[in-house]
Formats: structure tokens, sequence, C-alpha cells
């Protein structure tokens, strides 16, 4: 499964929050890739992953993307992680 993670410049938060990401797949056994984007340039690659992780208030930006677009409250909060990603484990 292919992960965007958004954040306002693409290299702050979404990089800490592609990092629990990953803790949290690998904990689930779930096979990702996970990569971090800017949002002003993630309508734009939103399509080529599976799901799209952003805050609240990005998610906005990314009306129209065919891919999900979940919002997480808390980036480092894990449990709030792993609550999104097992509604997309096989």
């Amino acid at each position: 499964m292919d992960i965007l993670c958004v954040c306002g410049n693409g290299i702050g938060t979404s990089v800490l929050l592609k990092v629990n990401v990953e803790q949290v797949a690998s904990e689930l056994g779930m096979d990702v890739t996970v990569t971090t984007s800017d949002a002003g340039s993630a309508k734009g690659t939103a399509n080529m992953n599976d799901l799209v992780l952003t805050s609240p208030q990005l998610a906005p930006e990314l009306e129209g993307t065919t891919t999900p677009v979940e919002t997480v409250q808390n980036f480092m909060d894990k449990d709030e992680i792993k609550g999104i990603l097992e509604q997309y484990a096989d």
C-alpha cells in the first residue's frame, strides 16, 4: 500500500507522520511505502497513492482526488494512526 503524508511544506510534520505511520503499519503487519509531500504538490500526486493522510486544515486542498483522504488530528498519536490504518488493512 502506498501512503502519502501531507503537511504545509512537506518537510516537517509530514516526516514525523511518516515515521509513525511506518511504525504502526509494521506493528499491524502491513506492507507500506510512505512518502511525504507539501500541500501544493499533493493534489497532483495523490492519485498515485492508495491513501493520503493529512491534517483537517489541509484536507480541503485535496478535494477532487480519487484517493481516499484521511485526517489525523495529532500526528504523534499512534493510536489515532492505528485506527485509520486498520480500516485499510487487508
